[in-house]
């Protein structure tokens, strides 16, 4: 997903403020507010049970500051 995909996402959830956060920051709100853990791009995204997770890709391949 480019940025615009994840911030219109983030609008869904009624997350404000988007265009001024990070991806990682934003990707994490979404997960949040989808009830789900709050890891992208942590460290312990290798191990990471959560394979339905639609964010598994990009966070797999993500600097661990989730750029």
């Amino acid at each position: 997903m480019d940025m615009s995909e994840i911030r219109s996402k983030a609008k869904e959830f009624g997350l404000t403020n988007v265009s001024r956060m990070k991806k990682g920051d934003l990707i994490r709100a979404i997960q949040r507010g989808e009830g789900n853990f709050d890891c992208y791009a942590s460290a312990g995204r290798f191990d990471c049970p959560q394979t339905a997770c639609c964010w598994r890709a990009d966070c797999l391949s993500a600097r661990p500051d989730g750029r």
